[in-house]
């Protein structure tokens, strides 16, 4: 299930300003509220809408003026062009603990007694409201299943085994189902039947013998990219893994949510879910015994299957960052959790994605009350981030963060250079929103520094993006007029 998350705290900054009357508020103190209303909504720019909410059932706090902020950002690596390792697969054992880590476990921490897919040729139809980039990003990813994943599978009706995508209006889906951006159900053909169906076992991964139906339920009035991420990672779902796992950097089957197009690591799980060697009805150990074959076959670099020490995320990290970026929680406990999850991370000696995500979610929490904190919250997940294989688009959106603060400090230079290090992972991802974030950030550097050509440049590439990513103009100019905001207190800092 892709998860949304848009904390009303994380905004009140600049609420708690515009309710004051005016003549019992300071320039300055104005000019601090439209700069953390900016820096707030940056934080959902992109794929930053990443938080972990409770899924449906087994379905689916004196602020600080950013004056007094230090902004270390002395990096050789700053202007790079890619400084993040590009990621290869894992080893056949690290992909034989992930598979069965991934297939035999639901979001929830269930346990599934069984691993299912569908056996033969699997049809995939749209139905309902359908947006009109849908047929298009749906024909390009079957044809990557096909020719990635050697999947059997067609757009269009026939096939014994089918998905549907039904799109449902945004408000329609959200009374059910509030923080799910979209999820997937098996065995039902349509809203009115899983709302039938839904805790009935009919309605349960758990209790399937094997795969013959599934529909996916998406926004019919989201983005056109929020419409496509949805596809990969749900589409994905149905034919294949059940579970994220919050430790695996490369994936759109993690709860973080950077990643949002299916990633050849992806592909490769999903190869191997369809292999002859496994079938329906399959025990955990019987699958564990198939898939050194298996991964030796398709990923013949990965040497033998040998047994790795298990590498669980212990449940109180996903509790914590469930109460840090879920919807019950409110200010200061949001902070706490986050702060907790760190400490976990801390505790257990990750330098994983775990840590990177942890840090994070800190900092998305720490900046209406506490810049500083936020600042070096982001500083740390960068340094994970930049240390893995395979992250380079969170490390792309901890720089998009980092130029934020830097173009709101009046540093304009340091702006530009996080930017350009951050493009290159953000089209390779796929990432409009991002890409048209991050040029209007270098559009507005450029602006401070004098360089209105340039400038200019970069609000057209901006605008090359910025629609598909954000889907409405509104949604457009609300996020220019948040960075242009940035760039507006910065020039009052010089």
């Amino acid at each position: 299930m892709r998860d949304t998350c848009l904390p009303p705290e994380a905004v009140s900054a600049a609420t708690e300003t515009a309710r004051a009357p005016a003549a019992l508020r300071s320039a300055a103190g104005a000019r601090r509220g439209v700069l953390l209303k900016a820096l707030s909504g940056l934080v959902f720019a992109g794929a930053l809408s990443a938080c972990t909410v409770t899924p449906p059932p087994e379905a689916p706090t004196t602020r600080a003026s950013s004056a007094a902020i230090a902004l270390p950002l002395a990096d050789p690596t700053l202007g790079a062009r890619d400084p993040v390792p590009r990621a290869g697969l894992p080893s056949n054992a690290a992909l034989t603990r992930d598979f069965l880590e991934l297939s035999f476990a639901l979001e929830s921490g269930r346990a599934l007694p069984r691993f299912t897919r569908f056996e033969g040729p699997i049809s995939i139809t749209l139905s309902g409201p359908v947006p009109a980039t849908a047929p298009r990003e749906l024909e390009r990813l079957v044809a990557r299943l096909r020719s990635e994943a050697g999947l059997d599978i067609s757009t269009g009706a026939g096939a014994a085994n089918r998905i549907t995508v039904e799109f449902v209006p945004k408000r329609q889906m959200q009374a059910e189902v509030p923080n799910a951006a979209c999820f997937v159900v098996p065995n039902v053909t349509g809203w009115a039947d899983y709302r039938a169906a839904r805790r009935t076992p009919r309605a349960d991964w758990a209790a399937l013998a094997t795969r013959t139906a599934a529909t996916v339920f998406v926004p019919s009035d989201s983005a056109p990219q929020e419409v496509r991420d949805c596809l990969h990672e749900e589409i994905s779902q149905a034919l294949g893994p059940l579970n994220d796992l919050y430790r695996l950097p490369d994936t759109v089957w993690n709860d973080d949510n950077f990643h949002t197009v299916l990633t050849r690591y992806d592909m490769t799980i999903l190869r191997a879910s369809y292999a002859p060697e496994l079938r329906s009805g399959m025990s955990q150990p019987e699958v564990a015994a198939a898939l050194p074959k298996v991964f030796a076959r398709i990923n013949p670099a990965g040497g033998a299957v040998a047994r790795l020490r298990e590498d669980p995320t212990p449940r109180p990290y996903i509790a914590a960052i469930e109460r840090a970026l879920g919807a019950k929680a409110r200010g200061a406990r949001r902070t706490a959790a986050a702060q907790e999850a760190v400490q976990i991370a801390a505790g257990q000696g990750w330098t994983d994605t775990r840590a990177g995500f942890a840090w994070f979610a800190l900092g998305r929490l720490s900046m209406k009350d506490d810049p500083q904190t936020a600042l070096r919250a982001f500083l740390n997940a960068g340094a994970i981030y930049r240390a893995t294989p395979g992250a380079g688009i969170q490390a792309a959106h901890v720089d998009m963060q980092l130029a934020a603060f830097a173009l709101s400090a009046g540093r304009a230079q340091d702006a530009i250079a996080l930017v350009n290090r951050s493009l290159s992972a953000a089209l390779e991802e796929e990432n409009a929103a991002l890409m048209a974030t991050l040029y209007l950030i270098r559009a507005e550097a450029y602006e401070t520094l004098g360089h209105t050509a340039e400038a200019a440049q970069a609000r057209l590439d901006s605008a090359q993006w910025a629609r598909y990513g954000f889907g409405s103009d509104a949604a457009v100019r609300a996020r220019a007029a948040e960075v242009a905001a940035l760039a507006d207190a910065g020039a009052r800092m010089n």
